[in-house]
């Protein structure tokens, strides 16, 4: 059985897809998967043991690109597909594996694709309140399957491995020499910078942490590298030694190895949040106008610091504010906090796996 997956534009959702692979795997351990994503989504993929090949798709975020997708359809008939699974939701996301002429193609409804998908499910929000049980109600027949109190349990989570080698090697590229435990901040949004928690609050948060007799490491891209001075500006001259503004200066897999190494992560609601959970890491998830309900970090080391309620796409309106006020109202304090709880609770956790 030979499987291509139309996989997410956007960083997090490429990692929470995974459940997806390994759902398909433990239901048949022959099956080959190919999953078709832009450039930046491939280091991801390159680290996901279910995946068989990383297919390149050459277009960027709301491109269309009909002529490409048509010719990459005609390309990918060759390869003799028996099923194609859509994950995004757009018209232009189904037509690959239309175009490839793929017998089995599944996806939800989304923009209406009858014609494109002849394997369509309606979704009722409520029955998949999260993101991750929709792209695993995927690999069930439809008539098996009515809402995720049907998926089997456990669900397969997104599960990220990095080796003690390449820790070693890339803090020593970074030259990252300090014994202290390692705080990682994620100040970036890169779908919606109103998701950002404000710089001035992280400053605070480092000096805290710092104080404390921890090293604070910022992982970003380079739309980043400002919001990281913007922290640096504001700490003690004595303990700026201990920060270290890394936004800009890693690729994928060098943040995923950083990441691996961290005793904590602090983040925003990002693609970062979604791999510091599937590595496992201790993580301080902070949530403005995202719903926390849809796509939250998957992980029971994670605790999630939210203030908003109600509608959350109204609170996704723009304001006169830098930062959405609903993040300027989680205090460094609150945070200090909740970090105290989690570190509790992952003390916890971790003597019961020994036990």
């Amino acid at each position: 059985m030979k499987i291509l997956v139309i996989g997410p534009s956007w960083i997090g959702d490429m990692m929470m897809s995974q459940s997806l692979y390994r759902t398909l795997k433990s239901q048949n351990p022959n099956i080959i998967i190919d999953v078709i994503a832009p450039a930046w989504c491939h280091p991801l993929l390159s680290r996901m043991p279910e995946v068989n090949e990383a297919l390149l798709l050459p277009l960027g975020h709301d491109v269309i690109g009909l002529s490409i997708r048509w010719r990459l359809g005609q390309i990918l008939h060759q390869k003799h597909y028996d099923q194609a699974f859509v994950l995004p939701g757009s018209l232009k996301s189904a037509l690959i594996p239309f175009f490839a002429k793929i017998p089995h193609r599944i996806g939800w409804r989304g923009e209406m694709r009858y014609g494109l998908l002849n394997d369509i499910r309606v979704l009722n929000s409520a029955d998949f309140p999260l993101m991750v049980q929709r792209y695993i109600a995927l690999c069930y027949p439809r008539s098996h399957i009515n809402s995720s109190r049907d998926l089997p349990q456990p669900l397969c989570m997104p599960t990220l491995k990095v080796q003690n080698k390449e820790k070693k090697i890339t803090l020593y590229a970074f030259k990252i020499y300090s014994k202290r435990p390692i705080i990682g901040f994620c100040p970036g949004a890169e779908s919606n910078p109103l998701k950002k928690w404000p710089h001035y609050h992280y400053s605070q948060l480092a000096e805290f942490l710092i104080k404390k007799g921890y090293q604070v490491l910022l992982l970003g891209s380079t739309k980043d590298r400002i919001t990281g001075e913007r922290i640096l500006l504001n700490l003690s001259q004595e303990i700026k030694k201990y920060y270290c503004n890394l936004a800009g200066k890693t690729d994928l897999q060098q943040a995923i190895a950083l990441l691996s190494c961290c005793h904590t992560v602090i983040s925003n609601d990002s693609g970062l949040m979604h791999i510091a959970a599937a590595l496992d890491r201790p993580l301080i998830a902070l949530y403005g106008p995202s719903n926390p309900n849809f796509t939250p970090p998957l992980s029971k080391k994670s605790k999630i610091i939210s203030l908003v309620s109600g509608c959350y796409s109204a609170q996704k309106r723009k304001t006169d504010e830098e930062y959405h006020p609903s993040l300027i109202q989680i205090t460094p304090e609150k945070v200090m906090m909740e970090l105290k709880l989690l570190h509790y609770t992952c003390r916890s956790i971790n003597a019961s796996f020994n036990d």
